[in-house]
């Protein structure tokens, strides 16, 4: 991930920005996620539970 800093533009506002960014793109979800390993067994009751709650 790239975020070029403006000319005059501040660095506390470029950082804000590529925080946003990487907060769109689900980057910090996707390292959380893949923090610790997460059996397969774990993963599908998981996913299953997720489609129930999304179907209530």
């Amino acid at each position: 991930m790239e975020t070029r800093v403006e000319e005059g533009e501040s660095i506390e506002s470029a950082l804000k920005r590529f925080r946003r960014q990487c907060q769109r793109d689900g980057v910090l979800a996707e390292i959380k996620k893949r923090e610790f390993y997460e059996k397969p067994s774990v993963r599908r009751k998981k996913k299953m539970l997720a489609a129930r709650r999304r179907r209530s």
